[in-house]
């Protein structure tokens, strides 16, 4: 059975549009259905073909930046002597930067922002290099995969077709064997020669980059590669279509979705469903609902009216509900040793505010709704899970089921497009080059 703790980190992770767990979800969907549709057409080749490039690209796209990140802050940031955790978007405003030196966890840590704001420029400088690096090594490395994929596949097929060629000649061989002498044919022996052709594979050379959608410029990175290294016309419409798809729903659609079924849970249950729902399951919700006090903390808070008021609030007001669910969202860091905040890393402090309107608002329902306050919150949890869970299931449905459903309608329609065009392409280069009958 697993805690409610964990449940709630489950569904949190899984309706947050920045996590990359439910991206990681459904990629997996998505590449199960992709690799079974390539067997069903191309069989064990075809298929193996779509798996390497389905679990490749998804390890480098999810696992490639966080890794040269992590190799930058271990060799880059350690001969600078700068600490790769301080978020850079804190050094913007020089009264939060104060505040976040003032408030900091540590001494350490205080000492690391103290640095970073000393050198704006090199801070700033350092961040921006990993950035462009680690993206750029995570697309090359991707354009590597793809040349081994290609090469290893073209190896593949004509291993298989020497194979069918081989069976093929047994079987003529056998059938001459029962025909009359008077019907054999005679044929001269064919010497065997090397083919000469090639994938004529291309490395990426040219990368556009943007440092604020860190997981788009590498998606958009593969797309690019994907459809230039495109081996025939079949490949490149099955990529049309997929990355068309993939894009849609891996990133764009998600919101509007759990928008959807937010408006529908205010419309048809009066029930609020756009807070966390590790702030929906928290105890301190529940106690700060049953006494009232949960408006006293949305007015205090509310009072605040600059940006280092509402930051110098965050650092000593633990015990308001807006910054305990602030917290309990994930908005605001925590560090591990002290329990205090983490000044080091950055607060959005629209975020924070948006918790607060939130909350008063899923409290005026609740005290309207002349339900019992286990009874309402309880609704408004499952109402939450099922809203991630319908968006996760449509997301995964049509990239899992719809899209390899297309792809294959695509090549079942045209029996000329059906059979893996890449063995068609190198079967007939063996031929030319005298390798095969």
């Amino acid at each position: 059975m697993i805690d409610p703790i964990t449940t709630a980190k489950i569904f949190s992770s899984l309706g947050n549009s920045s996590s990359l767990f439910p991206i990681a979800v459904k990629d997996a969907a998505h590449i199960a259905g992709m690799t079974t549709a390539s067997y069903i057409t191309g069989k064990e080749i075809e298929g193996k073909d779509r798996l390497i490039d389905e679990v490749g690209s998804t390890a480098m796209w999810i696992g490639g930046i966080p890794f040269y990140k992590k190799v930058i802050d271990l060799t880059l940031y350690k001969l600078a002597k700068y600490s790769p955790n301080v978020d850079v978007r804190i050094l913007k405003d020089e009264n939060i930067l104060k505040k976040a030196i003032q408030h900091a966890p540590t001494k350490e840590i205080q000492e690391n922002i103290k640095k970073a704001a000393g050198n704006v420029k090199m801070a700033k400088g350092l961040n921006l290099a990993k950035f462009l690096t680690a993206t750029a090594l995570t697309l090359i490395s991707y354009s590597s995969l793809t040349t081994f994929r290609h090469k290893h596949t073209e190896k593949s097929i004509i291993k298989e077709i020497h194979k069918e060629e081989a069976e093929k000649k047994l079987k003529e061989e056998y059938f001459k064997g029962k025909m009359s002498p008077a019907f054999k044919s005679i044929k001269s022996d064919t010497k065997n020669q090397n083919p000469s052709f090639g994938m004529n594979l291309h490395a990426l050379q040219d990368f556009m980059f943007n440092p604020v959608k860190n997981m788009q410029i590498v998606d958009a990175g593969i797309t690019a590669s994907r459809f230039s290294e495109s081996r025939n016309p079949q490949d490149f419409m099955g990529y049309v279509i997929k990355e068309g798809s993939f894009w849609t729903f891996m990133y764009f659609a998600v919101d509007k979705i759990q928008e959807h079924f937010e408006k529908k849970s205010e419309q048809k249950y009066n029930k609020s469903i756009d807070l966390d729902i590790r702030a929906i399951q928290s105890n301190e919700v529940k106690k700060g609902f049953k006494k009232g006090t949960i408006i006293a903390s949305v007015e205090e808070f509310n009072k605040l009216k600059t940006p280092e008021d509402i930051y110098e609030f965050l650092c000593t007001k633990g015990d308001n509900l807006v910054v305990k669910m602030a917290k309990e969202s994930g908005i605001i860091k925590l560090h591990e040793n002290t329990d205090k905040i983490d000044t080091q890393h950055y607060i959005d402090l629209d975020k924070v505010k948006k918790v607060g309107i939130k909350l008063e608002k899923l409290y005026k329902q609740y005290s309207t709704s002349g339900e019992e306050i286990e009874a309402f919150l309880g609704k408004t949890i499952k109402l939450k899970r099922g809203s991630v869970l319908k968006n996760i299931g449509v997301c995964m449905g049509v990239l899992g089921l719809v899209v390899p459903g297309l792809i294959l309608a695509m090549r079942f329609m045209n029996k000329d497009n059906k059979d893996f065009m890449v063995k068609k392409e190198i079967h007939k280069k063996l031929k030319q080059g005298n390798v095969v009958a």
